[in-house]
């Protein structure tokens, strides 16, 4: 059933579905994927954001809702606002991360995750660090219903704790039945109240402490049931 229209930062559209939200989830982190298994060394940025474009074509999106985003190496260090270098070459031994924003069946889907060309096992680890910070975040909000402040504040000591240095530039947003816009409610990070399941993506991105490269991973953040 479409959820009613609610006033405030949490409101959602009229079609708004839970269960449309997660397919529009699992189909972009599907794209995702899809992706990162055309991508090779040698290749530029512009080449990986012209296959990602096809690829999302392909499996019948509806729309791209924000720009295609997908860095290279120490362009990882890189937020979403900032320009993109479409020269920059991938290497054999490189990190690379990969960040789309989709419609399907009308309502947005937000991924991104991080991956790794070659053997390095530092870059190894900063792709696992960064998704395993997002399970412990999401678990964290699931566990004490804590405000998107404190979320931030819990994933900045956690990153520390683990050895890596969190982006708080970079600290979630809103989405719902497309366009959230006209329900835009500023950053997850600076949101005072606990934020409602399913509006809300849970963005981490980490750097190196001493080397020019960093991993990102961005989720919705949804309930898991009880084990």
């Amino acid at each position: 059933m479409p959820a009613t229209v609610t006033p405030g930062p949490q409101a959602v559209g009229p079609q708004y579905s839970l269960g449309k939200m997660l397919h529009a989830r699992d189909r972009t982190f599907d794209a995702i994927h899809r992706i990162a298994a055309q991508i090779q060394p040698g290749m530029t940025e512009q080449q990986a954001k012209q296959l990602a474009k096809a690829t999302l074509e392909n499996m019948g999106m509806e729309r791209i809702w924000h720009a295609i985003v997908i860095r290279f190496g120490s362009s990882t260090l890189k937020t979403f606002n900032q320009k993109n270098d479409p020269d920059n070459v991938l290497g054999e031994d490189d990190i690379y991360f990969i960040d789309l924003g989709v419609v399907w069946d009308g309502h947005e889907g937000d991924s991104g995750a991080s991956f790794v060309t070659g053997n390095n096992p530092a870059m190894r680890a900063c792709v696992d660090a960064c998704h395993a910070l997002w399970q412990m975040v999401s678990q964290h909000w699931q566990a004490t219903g804590c405000a998107g402040t404190a979320l931030y504040d819990y994933a900045a000591e956690r990153a520390a704790a683990l050895g890596w240095q969190l982006n708080l530039e970079v600290r979630g947003h809103r989405v719902s039945d497309f366009p959230h816009a006209i329900y835009q409610a500023g950053k997850l990070g600076d949101f005072a109240d606990c934020p409602d399941a399913g509006v809300w993506i849970l963005e981490i991105q980490i750097r190196h402490p001493s080397l020019p490269y960093g991993a990102f991973y961005e989720d919705l953040l949804v309930r898991q049931p009880a084990p």
